[in-house]
């Protein structure tokens, strides 16, 4: 069955956890325990009904002060689709968890409150949807229950929104009217709102096409594990065991090995016990070669007609993530794929102000900052542009003396 991988945004109090909690209610993917704990809960709404925010309220932190702090996930599933529901904080000092939980999402759900309509917040968010090149998403005006379900407030929130989405160049948005509290437009079609004519949230989820897989054009294997049993019975056995990231690979293809820059074709692919004709993203299998070359962990397989950039010098855009300041005079690690090498971030060309989208020049980097950098790594990196293939465009910093994952990186360019 096909999963749909989604995540929430919005202002602090914008009902980004009562909106989940609703859709798990109101399709029955509360557990017997979780719906008796639901129900013998103290926190209860103005109207004495169920707080269903505390689904995705985990931490106690949250539950006292009405807030998301960390990323919670939830799963659930209807008769058409999986879900994979990633509750994202929305306050400002939780940056780095909100480009934590959306940086697998193939689509993003952005909760406007209809009273305030389009705030620096929504600014915000939807900046980082944009950056994260996030394809698909939803404008949910949250608490039409609280403005008479206004056809003219929800459309005069949308053309405000209008000119947001076409600066930050974001297509295939959509917007619906909800009240998360009282359930319209969430599962069914609420009946409050005769005159708008679209579709429920679910259903809108349901059947959103986000199946088609990017970069076709663009195999992409990484090396996690060379197969050499060098045993009587398999003595001249060598694969090269991976995920494939993007694109497809099948027998008799001509392939290039980086950073070698070695050419061969593929012989055979195994998956488990079968043997494919073909492998396509997503898909964890053994790659046979035509010619025993020399391949190690952390070397990429690529379709030879659509090379990646292939270089040390790289211009990426960076979201901090650790209370410690960026020290450019420091040696990190740079983790791409199955690939880790050394590097420095060797120049800050500008941070954003999230809230405002203007750059401007900086000195330092320092936690929830996001802005772009070059960096230079100690290895040449098989990469592509994060616009154009996601999986085989991001990489992640890791700060050698504590082990710690200290930001995230988004190629935009191969500096020559």
């Amino acid at each position: 069955m096909n999963i749909l991988k989604f995540f929430t945004a919005g202002s602090v109090d914008d009902g980004k956890s009562t909106l989940i909690g609703r859709l798990l209610y109101d399709t029955d993917s509360i557990l017997a325990d979780q719906l008796e704990a639901l129900q013998n809960s103290n926190r209860k709404n103005d109207d004495g009904t169920i707080d269903l925010a505390i689904l995705t309220d985990g931490l106690r932190a949250e539950r006292e002060q009405g807030i998301t702090i960390d990323v919670a996930y939830k799963y659930f599933q209807t008769e058409k689709r999986k879900f994979i529901i990633a509750d994202t904080p929305g306050h400002i000092q939780y940056t780095r968890n909100m480009v934590t939980g959306a940086s697998t999402a193939n689509l993003a759900i952005i909760l406007i409150d209809a009273r305030n309509g389009v705030v620096e917040q929504t600014i915000r968010h939807s900046y980082l949807v944009s950056l994260l090149g996030i394809k698909h998403i939803v404008v949910c005006i949250n608490k039409m229950d609280m403005v008479d379900y206004s056809e003219t407030i929800f459309n005069a929130i949308i053309n405000k929104y209008k000119i947001l989405a076409q600066q930050l160049n974001l297509e295939n948005v959509t917007y619906i009217p909800v009240s998360a509290l009282k359930g319209d437009n969430i599962v069914q079609p609420s009946a409050n709102m005769h005159w708008y004519e679209g579709e429920s949230l679910l259903h809108f989820l349901e059947e959103v096409d986000t199946d088609h897989q990017e970069a076709l054009t663009q195999a992409r294997f990484p090396v996690q594990w060379v197969i050499r049993p060098q045993t009587d019975e398999l003595h001249d056995y060598r694969g090269y065991a991976g995920r494939v990231l993007s694109g497809t690979f099948k027998v008799n293809d001509k392939i290039t090995v980086l950073p070698s820059g070695a050419s061969s074709s593929i012989s055979k692919i195994e998956f488990f016990d079968n043997e494919l004709k073909e492998a396509i993203a997503g898909q964890s299998i053994t790659i046979h070669l035509k010619d025993n070359v020399d391949i190690s962990r952390g070397d990429s397989i690529v379709n030879s007609s659509a090379l990646p950039h292939d270089t040390k010098l790289i211009e990426a855009d960076l979201c901090w993530m650790d209370s410690r300041a960026l020290d450019t005079s420091l040696v990190y690690l740079i983790q791409h794929n199955s690939k880790t090498t050394k590097c420095k971030i060797s120049e800050i060309l500008h941070k954003v102000d999230i809230n405002t989208l203007e750059k401007h020049s900086a000195e330092e980097f320092k936690l929830n900052d996001i802005g772009r950098v070059i960096l230079k790594t100690a290895e040449a990196l098989s990469f592509d542009l994060y616009n154009e293939n996601r999986t085989n465009g991001s990489a992640i910093l890791v700060d050698s003396r504590t082990n710690l994952t200290v930001g995230a990186l988004m190629f935009r360019a191969a500096v020559e």
